[in-house]
């Protein structure tokens, strides 16, 4: 028991993979520490530059927003109580990087299914649905995503030569009714999250025109 008892307790930021078919939860991954920054950027989808006149203001579409995060994976402190730890003293952290690798594969499963099919002659095979993943930071922000970036640095290793400890960034870019239409899953959460944006924004503090050193618009 913590002995700051009235101390917030520390929620973690994951990832969340649902499957394609309804929304049964097929894998939750909390980072083990939370990343110490979280940079994103938003690309204005608007008319463009040779749109007419009159289209200068119009916004085809919502904006296209990507997530990076630095995330740091360390079995230190669990190689120190190996008995409680089975896992982390045999393998490390291969186990919760492997968790995040299998994100960007197909299943082996679809694989050799794929591979049967074309050599029974199936003419066209459809491209392999991989499962919704969700970016979750805290219950304000629970967003679909699909990860465009991946790498990992091992920077420590065990006498097996398994990693003990490991930094891996993720880029992500958030998928939006665009991509998913208004139906699916993803299209309800991405838009549950822009609506707590516009939430959010309606909570932030107005200015006046007097701060702005003018008194009226021209």
């Amino acid at each position: 028991m913590t002995s700051f008892p009235n101390s917030p307790k520390l929620i973690k930021g994951g990832i969340v993979q649902v499957a394609p078919e309804g929304a049964a939860v097929q894998r939750v991954i909390a980072l083990q520490y939370n990343p110490e920054s979280v940079s994103r950027s938003l690309q204005v989808q608007g008319v463009g530059e040779n749109g007419q006149r009159a289209e200068a203001l119009r916004l085809k579409g919502p904006a296209v927003e990507t997530i990076k995060i630095d995330a740091e994976i360390d079995a230190t402190d669990q190689l120190e109580f190996p008995q409680a730890n089975p896992a982390a003293t045999g393998f490390g952290v291969f186990p919760q990087l492997a968790a995040l690798e299998v994100m960007v594969y197909p299943s082996s499963s679809q694989l050799q299914a794929n591979n049967a099919r074309a050599a029974s002659g199936t003419l066209e095979i459809a491209p392999m649905e991989a499962p919704l993943t969700l970016f979750v930071w805290s219950k304000n922000r629970i967003v679909p995503v699909r990860i465009t970036e991946f790498s990992v640095t091992e920077e420590a290793f065990d006498a097996n030569l398994n990693p003990i400890r490991a930094k891996v960034s993720l880029g992500m870019r958030v998928l939006s009714v665009d991509d998913l239409g208004f139906a699916h899953r993803g299209g309800s959460l991405f838009m549950s999250y822009l609506q707590a944006k516009e939430q959010m924004a309606a909570r932030a503090a107005g200015s006046s025109l007097g701060l702005l050193g003018i008194g009226g618009l021209p």
